[in-house]
């Protein structure tokens, strides 16, 4: 049993050596190969955070730009929502305008024609009362006048108020 916490002189120069061998073997081979493994992993990694950080001011730029389209669409919607309520303001307003001035020739015009039947209608009384005047006195003056000698009286007095 003391042979396995006491090694051998001959046992540590063999395992000396070959550790040595494989140290310089590994030296030579190995260790190259895994440095530069690991270094193509950190140039990748470098790399990768690089873009990423690019990737992420990309972003905040997109989002900057995309919240300043909003904005700008939000204005124009405000601005052409004004405008619509602007032109339907007017419109209403140049048609009740318009509407008060049909409203107004078309009042004048009934007015008009109002005034042009009344006259028509007091002429055609006036013809009537000078038609039913002229037929009573024409009964009334036959009735009267049917001897010779009234109708001669009936002439002079018309005569006398000609003459006066």
């Amino acid at each position: 049993m003391p042979a396995l916490l006491t090694p051998d002189s001959g046992l540590l120069f063999w395992m000396a050596l070959s550790f040595i061998v494989m140290f310089v073997i590994l030296a030579k081979y190995g260790f190259p190969v895994i440095t530069k493994m690991v270094d193509d992993r950190k140039r990748y990694i470098d790399e990768s955070l690089l873009k990423a950080r690019e990737a992420n001011e990309k972003l905040a730029n997109i989002r900057q730009e995309s919240e300043q389209i909003i904005r700008e669409a939000r204005e124009q919607q405000a601005k052409i929502l004004r405008e619509a309520s602007e032109t339907s303001q007017q419109i209403i307003k140049d048609a009740k305008a318009q509407a008060q001035i049909e409203g107004s020739k078309m009042l004048s015009n009934a007015k008009e024609q109002i005034n042009a039947e009344k006259d028509l209608a007091m002429r055609e009384i006036k013809s009537q009362v000078v038609a039913l005047s002229t037929d009573i006195a024409k009964k009334v003056l036959q009735k009267d006048l049917d001897e010779q000698s009234k109708q001669l009286d009936y002439i002079d007095t018309l005569l006398d108020n000609l003459n006066k």
